[in-house]
């Protein structure tokens, strides 16, 4: 290859982030609209290969060797066919060399025109490129800064590419300022003619899952996993975790040393309360902690209406409830059962036993006077 246009190629390539040979398609491309310029037909189905090593090339006409022609400029009847190629048949394809002849230059509006050709396929070779690097990005983490604040929605810069952070995917209550660094989920991506559209989010429970596989190598290893996530953006989250290898515990690996794992996530959330609950196949054993930091005396489960009936210690309703109605709420969505939290007594409690003897005094019989 020639080294001049080796060298424009491979810059185009690192700028642009798109191989060399589809650059060299693209100059095939945009000769192809300079020959119909200025030499051919505009509906002319032109093919031109580019050689790369002595920068010249080969216009060739192709057309289609059909039954019966409806389009002259790309198809071509059979008989016409063979007297171009020996044993042409129907489907096969005829190329036909139209190369000008030597000294034949293009004129100033047909290199404008394979100018622009090449412009427009670069752009959108590198819009198909983002939209593929980010496409297959959906639903992971990625590091972004602060771009621009227009009202409620903030726009991220993520590097060959700017994400979209609507309010509705924002943590409650945080606040943003420009040239702020961030973490945030990549939410889903879609096409546009200007670049994909990419949607954030800070908000999402799988930003938890994300943030635990950075922290904890156990789980990026598949020692511990994340069995299941519910979130209240900005205010308290619970995840379920279990360990797939013998002594390991899963819970403790994801609160770390001293809590530093738990904490540099809660950090990243804004100060997020974060409650880590062991994982059980046994929906009794998984509702039951799943209300952590409350102690749970019995639960009753219905299986036909995937409800469970749970009962505490009266002391322990309002932790069981949480604030708001918070813990249950967040302990339904964990396990995915409707629970019911009922307050309850136990035969020996102080309580109980005090309340026990008042019931007694008050039903004890009054004898009369005895007369002497």
């Amino acid at each position: 290859m020639n080294d001049q246009l080796k060298q424009a190629l491979d810059q185009i390539a690192d700028e642009k982030g798109i191989p060399p040979e589809e650059i060299l398609s693209m100059i095939e491309a945009s000769l192809a609209a300079a020959f119909r310029k200025d030499y051919g037909n505009r509906d002319q189905n032109i093919v031109v290969e580019f050689d790369p090593e002595n920068l010249s090339a080969k216009v060739f006409d192709v057309k289609t060797v059909v039954e019966l022609v409806e389009d002259p400029q790309k198809e071509v009847d059979v008989e016409s066919a063979q007297s171009l190629q020996e044993g042409a048949k129907v489907g096969d394809i005829i190329r036909t060399e139209i190369t000008p002849q030597d000294g034949a230059q293009y004129g100033r509006i047909a290199a404008q025109t394979a100018k622009q050709v090449i412009i427009q396929k670069l752009r959108e070779a590198e819009r198909n490129m983002q939209f593929s690097d980010f496409k297959a990005k959906e639903r992971t983490l990625v590091s972004g800064v602060v771009q621009r604040i227009e009202g409620d929605t903030i726009l991220v810069d993520l590097g060959r590419g700017t994400g979209v952070l609507f309010p509705s995917e924002q943590i409650r209550g945080e606040r943003y300022t420009l040239n702020q660094r961030l973490k945030v989920l990549v939410l889903h991506v879609e096409p546009a003619q200007r670049g994909p559209k990419i949607t954030l989010s800070r908000s999402h429970p799988d930003i938890v899952r994300k943030l635990f596989e950075l922290e904890v190598p156990e789980i990026y290893n598949g020692v511990v996993e994340i069995k299941a996530v519910a979130r209240e953006a900005g205010s308290r989250s619970k995840i379920a975790v279990t360990s797939t290898q013998e002594g390991v515990d899963p819970i403790g690996a994801c609160v770390g040393q001293k809590g530093t794992r738990v904490q540099t996530v809660m950090a990243e959330l804004g100060g997020e309360k974060i409650d880590i609950i062991e994982w059980s196949e046994d929906p009794v054993k998984f509702i039951a902690n799943s209300l952590s930091p409350a102690k749970i005396l019995n639960v009753q489960l219905d299986e036909e209406e995937k409800a469970a009936n749970v009962g505490v210690l009266e002391d322990q309703l309002s932790l069981a409830i949480g604030k708001a109605g918070q813990n249950v709420r967040l302990a339904a969505r964990l396990t995915g059962w409707k629970i019911d939290i009922n307050g309850e007594k136990i035969e020996g409690t102080p309580e109980a036993v005090a309340e026990e003897g008042v019931a007694e005094e008050s039903a004890a019989p009054t004898e009369a006077p005895t007369a002497e």
